[in-house]
Protein backbone atom coordinates (compact mmCIF):
# COMPACT_ATOMS: atom_id res chain seq x y z
CA UNK A 1 0.00 0.00 0.00
CA UNK A 2 3.20 1.95 0.83
CA UNK A 3 4.50 1.46 -2.20
CA UNK A 4 1.32 2.52 -4.42
CA UNK A 5 1.34 5.51 -2.52
CA UNK A 6 4.61 6.52 -3.02
CA UNK A 7 4.56 5.57 -6.92
CA UNK A 8 0.64 8.54 -7.37
CA UNK A 9 3.29 10.79 -5.72
CA UNK A 10 5.75 9.96 -8.08
CA UNK A 11 3.95 9.87 -11.19
CA UNK A 12 1.86 12.92 -10.16
CA UNK A 13 5.24 14.86 -9.78
CA UNK A 14 6.40 14.03 -13.02
CA UNK A 15 3.01 15.07 -14.16
CA UNK A 16 3.36 18.42 -12.50
CA UNK A 17 7.29 18.68 -14.12
CA UNK A 18 5.83 18.12 -17.44
CA UNK A 19 3.22 20.33 -17.64
CA UNK A 20 5.64 23.02 -15.79
CA UNK A 21 7.97 21.90 -19.00
CA UNK A 22 5.18 22.02 -21.59
CA UNK A 23 4.20 25.47 -20.28
CA UNK A 24 7.72 27.02 -20.50
CA UNK A 25 8.42 25.56 -23.84
CA UNK A 26 5.26 27.12 -25.09
CA UNK A 27 6.07 30.35 -23.73
CA UNK A 28 9.58 30.19 -25.21
CA UNK A 29 7.43 29.21 -28.45
CA UNK A 30 5.13 32.31 -28.04
CA UNK A 31 8.15 34.86 -27.63
CA UNK A 32 9.81 32.80 -30.90
CA UNK A 33 6.57 33.92 -33.17
CA UNK A 34 6.61 37.35 -31.66
CA UNK A 35 9.53 37.77 -32.67
CA UNK A 36 9.41 36.36 -36.25
CA UNK A 37 6.19 38.31 -36.51
CA UNK A 38 8.12 42.00 -35.37
CA UNK A 39 11.11 40.94 -37.67
CA UNK A 40 8.78 40.38 -40.61
CA UNK A 41 6.87 43.50 -39.68
CA UNK A 42 10.31 45.62 -39.90
CA UNK A 43 11.59 44.37 -42.95
CA UNK A 44 7.95 44.96 -45.00
CA UNK A 45 8.25 48.64 -43.04
CA UNK A 46 11.58 48.75 -44.52
CA UNK A 47 10.79 47.38 -48.14
CA UNK A 48 7.62 49.66 -48.50
CA UNK A 49 9.92 52.74 -47.79
CA UNK A 50 12.00 51.77 -50.13
CA UNK A 51 9.34 51.53 -52.80
CA UNK A 52 8.30 54.68 -51.90
CA UNK A 53 11.09 56.04 -52.44
CA UNK A 54 11.37 54.69 -56.23
CA UNK A 55 8.13 55.50 -56.77
CA UNK A 56 9.01 59.06 -55.89
CA UNK A 57 12.07 59.28 -57.91
CA UNK A 58 10.38 57.40 -60.37
CA UNK A 59 7.87 60.40 -60.86
CA UNK A 60 10.21 63.03 -60.83
CA UNK A 61 12.33 61.37 -63.52
CA UNK A 62 9.28 61.41 -65.51
CA UNK A 63 8.04 65.46 -64.76
CA UNK A 64 11.71 66.22 -65.52
CA UNK A 65 11.95 64.07 -68.59
CA UNK A 66 8.41 65.51 -69.68
CA UNK A 67 10.11 69.33 -69.26
CA UNK A 68 12.95 67.78 -71.39
CA UNK A 69 10.61 66.99 -74.21
CA UNK A 70 8.32 69.90 -74.32
CA UNK A 71 12.00 72.08 -74.49
CA UNK A 72 13.19 70.36 -77.36
CA UNK A 73 9.46 70.74 -79.13
CA UNK A 74 10.21 74.59 -78.37
CA UNK A 75 13.37 74.14 -80.29
CA UNK A 76 12.07 72.54 -82.81
CA UNK A 77 9.48 74.84 -83.35
CA UNK A 78 12.04 77.49 -83.57
CA UNK A 79 14.03 76.19 -85.90
CA UNK A 80 14.99 77.83 -89.17
CA UNK A 81 16.77 75.11 -90.79
CA UNK A 82 17.29 71.28 -91.49
CA UNK A 83 20.48 72.06 -90.02
CA UNK A 84 18.88 73.52 -86.73
CA UNK A 85 16.32 70.48 -86.97
CA UNK A 86 19.06 67.50 -86.79
CA UNK A 87 20.87 69.74 -83.59
CA UNK A 88 18.26 70.14 -81.49
CA UNK A 89 17.45 66.36 -82.43
CA UNK A 90 21.48 65.60 -81.97
CA UNK A 91 20.91 67.49 -78.30
CA UNK A 92 18.28 65.82 -77.25
CA UNK A 93 18.68 62.27 -78.16
CA UNK A 94 21.98 62.91 -76.15
CA UNK A 95 20.39 64.17 -73.10
CA UNK A 96 18.14 61.77 -73.22
CA UNK A 97 20.35 59.23 -73.43
CA UNK A 98 22.57 60.31 -70.42
CA UNK A 99 19.46 61.18 -68.69
CA UNK A 100 18.56 57.30 -68.78
CA UNK A 101 21.71 55.52 -68.25
CA UNK A 102 22.50 57.92 -65.32
CA UNK A 103 18.65 57.07 -63.80
CA UNK A 104 18.89 53.39 -63.92
CA UNK A 105 22.20 53.54 -62.64
CA UNK A 106 20.53 55.59 -59.15
CA UNK A 107 17.24 53.22 -59.60
CA UNK A 108 19.58 50.03 -59.28
CA UNK A 109 21.46 51.32 -56.36
CA UNK A 110 18.55 52.41 -54.53
CA UNK A 111 16.89 49.47 -55.22
CA UNK A 112 19.78 47.34 -53.60
CA UNK A 113 19.76 50.02 -51.05
CA UNK A 114 16.12 49.22 -50.26
CA UNK A 115 17.13 45.40 -50.52
CA UNK A 116 19.91 45.69 -47.96
CA UNK A 117 17.62 47.90 -45.63
CA UNK A 118 14.48 45.54 -45.91
CA UNK A 119 16.98 41.86 -45.07
CA UNK A 120 18.87 43.38 -42.04
CA UNK A 121 16.11 42.69 -39.26
CA UNK A 122 15.94 39.32 -40.79
CA UNK A 123 19.77 39.41 -40.56
CA UNK A 124 19.49 40.76 -37.23
CA UNK A 125 16.90 38.22 -36.30
CA UNK A 126 19.12 35.46 -37.39
CA UNK A 127 22.47 36.00 -35.97
CA UNK A 128 21.27 34.80 -32.47
CA UNK A 129 20.34 31.18 -33.85
CA UNK A 130 24.44 31.40 -35.25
Amino acid sequence: MADTRRMEEEASRIGEEVQERTQRMGREYQKALERGFETASRSFSEANRGFQALAAEMADFSKRRWDDVFHAWEQLLRARSLGDVVEVQTQYARRAYDAYTSEMSKLGEMSLSATRSASEPVEDATRGFR
